[in-house]
Order: C-alpha cells, then sequence, then structure tokens
C-alpha cells in the first residue's frame, strides 16, 4: 500500500469521526419561505370571508325599541337574529323571537313566545295557564308582572301567543291575537351593544 492510500484512509476516518447534524435539528432553523407565509395568509382570508358570508346570511342586526322586553332588553339595545334557525328547528316556548305586526306588517315587534299551536291558554289575574297547567315564568320580574286576566282560548294551526316580559306595559297577543308563522322571520340570539347588556338572550 503506497502513501497515496494511506492518506486517503486517514481523510475517511477523519470524516468518520465528525458528528452528524440531525435532520429535525436543521429543518428547524430553517426560515419559513414567502412561499409559505402566502399560503398562510390565503388560507386565512379564506377562512375569513366564509365566516363573514356565513354571518351575514345567517344573521341580521336589529335595534329594540320601546321597554316592553325589560328587563332582558331595553330600549336601543342592539342585538343578532338568527334568521335561518327556524328552518331547521321547531320554534319552542319561551324564545325571544322578531315578527312583523301582524296589523302593519311594517313594523317589528319582539317578543316572548308563550303559547303554541293548538295550546289552550288562559290568564288568570296575570297568572298565565297553558294546557290547564301555570307556566313558569322565571323572566318575568315580580314588579313587571300585572293582574289581568283573558278567557281561555285554543291557539290556532299555524300561530304563536306572544307576550312581553315586561307583563304591565307589553302591547302583545292579548292585543292583536296570535302571530301566524309566516310573520316570524328570526329568533334573537346576541345583544351587541351596549357592551354592559352584552350576552346571549334568554
Amino acid at each position: 500500500m503506497n502513501s497515496h492510500d494511506n492518506s486517503e484512509l486517514q481523510a475517511a476516518a477523519e470524516r468518520a469521526k465528525e458528528p452528524e447534524v440531525p435532520v429535525q435539528a436543521a429543518a428547524g432553523k430553517q426560515q419559513p419561505s414567502t412561499g409559505s407565509l402566502g399560503l398562510l395568509l390565503r388560507d386565512f382570508l379564506v377562512v375569513l370571508a366564509l365566516v363573514v358570508v356565513i354571518f351575514v346570511f345567517l344573521y341580521q342586526p336589529v335595534r329594540v325599541e320601546g321597554t316592553s322586553m325589560l328587563p332582558h332588553l331595553e330600549d336601543h339595545d342592539r342585538l343578532f337574529i338568527n334568521k335561518f334557525v327556524y328552518r331547521f328547528t321547531a320554534i319552542q316556548r319561551g324564545d325571544v323571537v322578531v315578527f312583523h305586526y301582524p296589523r302593519d306588517p311594517e313594523k317589528s315587534y319582539i317578543k316572548r313566545v308563550i303559547a303554541l299551536p293548538g295550546d289552550r291558554l288562559r290568564i288568570d289575574r296575570g297568572d298565565v295557564i297553558v294546557n290547564g297547567r301555570p307556566i313558569n315564568e322565571p323572566y318575568v320580574p315580580e314588579e313587571y308582572r300585572d293582574a289581568k286576566s283573558m278567557s281561555e282560548m285554543t291557539v290556532p294551526a299555524e300561530s304563536y301567543f306572544m307576550m312581553g316580559d315586561h307583563r304591565s306595559i307589553s302591547s302583545d297577543s292579548r292585543e292583536f291575537g296570535p302571530v301566524a308563522r309566516d310573520l316570524i322571520y328570526g329568533k334573537a340570539v346576541f345583544v351587541y351593544w351596549p357592551t354592559r347588556d352584552a350576552g346571549t338572550v334568554n
């Protein structure tokens, strides 16, 4: 073996002693490429656009006018209503809904659903009795109750009996009768302004 071969072997031995650099560590030191940042920005914009589209088509901002839904909704509160929820779920007793006023469809009212189609309803000195049983109404504080009575009636098919939470001042189905289903166009979901009132509508 000549000296040239010895030098080659020595060089190979030196290379064998060099530590290997872990692949993951080397990759971790690389800076994100401009292309990767562009993809992230694109994905963010797509998601943002989808959120905006869903929000615009599903929800509508409305403003409360009047005090018939005190203490939960105040005059000039601004809230979002869900315009599509009742295409997939049934209207429930206790829901707070927005509907076209039966006597003037150009106006909108916001009230609470008290009785459903086919329910027997009467009011005895302020106590609401549905299908023979008084209903629990924790949303009506004692100071907002009244002592009015109403003879028993059966809510017509495809109609709903509405009442305001501030019973002593509310203009509702006790005055203008049950509200037809096709006049109801949204469920109150969330108060967003003023911030002191912000929260879900119950």
